[in-house]
């Protein structure tokens, strides 16, 4: 695991621990209920999360900063929005927040209207307001209710939230930290809407496979937006803003959760335009007017949604394969297929989709395979992969992740391209599998490759390389890595051993710090070996139990009589019947042999238990029992 990825593992769990102690002290000074509550609590993490991020743009717009006349140039707004952050007027810092004197009411503080300001709750309320008016799409986002509590409670709130968490850990935080409150303090809103946050994993995965350069994206369930945050790094890292070449769009019917994904975009320093509420339910409203006309479409929709009017869904439009299968009640039982349509309407002539399903969608059956069987026909199903459980925060369940692509190489539109990835992750903890980043990377490859992109897995080997400073061979560094870690080992206990009572702990520290940098070099040199095995220096082969690319119909599989057929398999995108299970290696064990050995075994056993069951039963008749 990486050393990076698991102290934030750590940080966020710490930080999720201290937000329940948080909700303590509310509930302990305040009479609001969870849900009144969450949103205030989450307003000052979005204010900690913004101040750190501003802290560290500041840091490089001043690094290379113009002169004139001998004086630095000032900082403007519009510098931080070209570094992706939120500028943040003092007032609005953290800092300053955070070091306000007791008494307020002594300190002649004026609101940005020049009225004086009585309490903390007033300097946080006018700290969201100046936000708001920096970025336009959080005009009435931010909470404002803080004079609802004590000062004493206010400024402990602002202690607690002073974590390093919040500097060290990216992506999607708030969506994470909001889940963490669903969860916790409002389970009938997460039961009632469906809402699961998408694991950075998953997110990571989608956008790395979509590629988004430029054009519209649409998130039809956006939840906190991290659909939007991935996609606006993946811009960001290849040089170009975000802002400049994409256009974001989201529907989400929570309002919290819409409120949530502008916070996040705003901290980000991205702009979108985000609905919400019923008229912004995406099983019956195209809420932005995109059928048709979307480069990009990515999603974690909630999943086996039931009870959804079939007669409003028909009348939305929006389902080029027909409607899925309706009840007795003219409801849709299952709205899994739903929104598999509308990702694939959305699209335009060249779009891409790519979104989180349950794993059950593969493989339904009635309406479900007739609108599968039209899908695969079109020739747009790229990509399928599973994802095994504990992906989720909250859930322990599988997925799929399913890929669209309209303007699919017309050398692979007959072909679709599977991937079981359930026995491929890092375990976080007991609860929580992840992907790592040199992971991610690894399964990605394997789609560069099946789309003939060798450069982009040659540029990996080279980064691998680089990384460990080292052209030797993987599985020689591999084993070069378990001998040096076999050797600091017994050294670091020698050494323990050996040192004054007193130095014992720093010596112990110095030895797990080198054997934890020496523990990461071999767990990268163990995923270049996992990756170079199986695809040496460039080329797409098929693997057993990893991946696998299957023709549409019989027709397109025409004289390959080895190639897999989706149409042969009932339509079926389920990656597991098609890549197989991988051959165990072979412990040079005779099967027959073995089995004859163990059937005497069970007989000389139960030959024995009759014995003793003999014995037990003369000493009870000897015991008149």
């Amino acid at each position: 695991m990486n050393d990076t990825v698991e102290e934030n593992v750590i940080n966020i769990r710490k930080l999720e621990s201290e937000l329940w102690a948080s909700a303590d002290l509310l509930r302990a000074g305040s009479k609001l209920t969870s849900n009144q509550y969450c949103m205030p609590v989450l307003g000052l993490i979005f204010l900690r999360y913004a101040y750190s991020r501003f802290r560290a743009a500041e840091v490089e717009i001043k690094r290379n900063r113009p002169t004139r006349g001998g004086r630095i140039m000032p900082v403007t707004a519009s510098d931080f929005i070209a570094k992706s952050a939120l500028y943040l007027p003092q007032e609005a810092q953290y800092d300053y927040l955070l070091h306000l004197p007791n008494d307020i009411a002594a300190a002649g503080l004026r609101n940005k209207d020049g009225h004086t300001m009585t309490s903390l709750g007033e300097v946080v309320n006018n700290a969201m307001l100046l936000i708001e008016e920096q970025s336009e799409q959080l005009t009435g986002v931010l909470p404002k209710s803080y004079t609802d509590f004590s000062d004493a409670i206010l400024a402990e709130l602002l202690r607690i939230f002073n974590n390093a968490a919040l500097d060290e850990i990216g992506g999607d935080i708030l969506g994470r930290i909001y889940e963490y409150f669903l969860n916790k303090f409002a389970k009938n809103i997460a039961s009632d809407d469906g809402v699961f946050f998408t694991p950075k994993s998953l997110v990571k995965m989608i956008v790395s496979v979509l590629e988004p350069s430029r054009g519209v994206l649409l998130d039809p369930a956006c939840g906190s937006g991290g659909m939007f945050i991935q996609s606006g790094d993946f811009v960001s890292a290849a040089g170009r803003n975000a802002n400049s070449v994409m256009t974001f769009y989201g529907q989400e019917k929570v309002t919290y959760n819409a409120q949530l994904c502008l916070m996040n975009m705003a901290v980000h320093g991205l702009t979108g335009v985000i609905r919400s509420g019923d008229a912004a339910n995406s099983f019956y409203h195209d809420a932005h007017r995109l059928n048709g006309a979307c480069d990009y479409v990515m999603a974690n929709p909630p999943f086996n949604v039931d009870k959804v009017s079939a007669e409003s869904c028909e009348n939305a439009g929006r389902l080029p394969f027909g409607m899925p299968g309706v009840n007795k009640e003219k409801n849709v039982g299952n709205a899994n297929y739903l929104w598999i349509s509308y990702f694939y309407s959305y699209l335009n002539a060249h779009g891409r989709a790519g979104f989180v399903m349950a794993s059950s969608a593969t493989d339904s059956q009635g309406k479900d395979r007739d609108i599968r069987e039209r899908l695969v026909r079109t020739g747009h199903v790229d990509v399928m992969i599973s994802v095994g459980n504990n992906f989720f925060y909250t859930k322990s369940l599988p997925c799929s992740l399913w890929f669209f692509d309209k303007g699919k190489a017309d050398a692979l539109r007959d072909t679709v391209l599977f991937i079981d990835a359930r026995s491929y992750y890092t375990v976080v903890d007991r609860t929580l599998n992840e992907w790592s980043a040199w992971q991610l990377k690894n399964l990605n490859a394997i789609v560069w490759l099946y789309r003939g992109e060798r450069e982009k897995y040659s540029a990996l080997l080279a980064e691998y390389r680089a990384e460990l400073g080292s052209d030797a061979p993987f599985a020689e560094q591999v084993h070069t890595c378990a001998e040096e870690i076999k050797e600091l080992r017994t050294e670091a206990k020698r050494a323990v051993d050996a040192a004054a009572r007193r130095a014992k702990k720093k010596t112990q520290a110095e030895y797990d710090a080198r054997l934890a940098a020496l523990t990461e070099r071999q767990t990268v040199a163990q995923e270049a070996l996992w990756l170079y095995e199986k695809f040496g220096e460039g080329e797409y082969r098929d693997i057993a139990g990893l991946c696998k690319v299957a023709y549409r119909t019989e027709e397109a599989r025409g004289a390959d009589a080895d190639g897999a057929c989706i149409e042969e398999k009932g339509w079926s995108l389920t990656p597991g019947a098609y890549v197989g299970v991988a051959p165990t290696p072979d412990d040079g064990v005779d099967f027959a042999e073995r089995m004859t050995e163990i059937h005497h075994e069970l007989l000389r056993l139960q030959a024995e238990s009759n014995v003793l069951m003999d014995e037990i039963a003369q000493n009870m008749r000897a015991m008149g029992l």
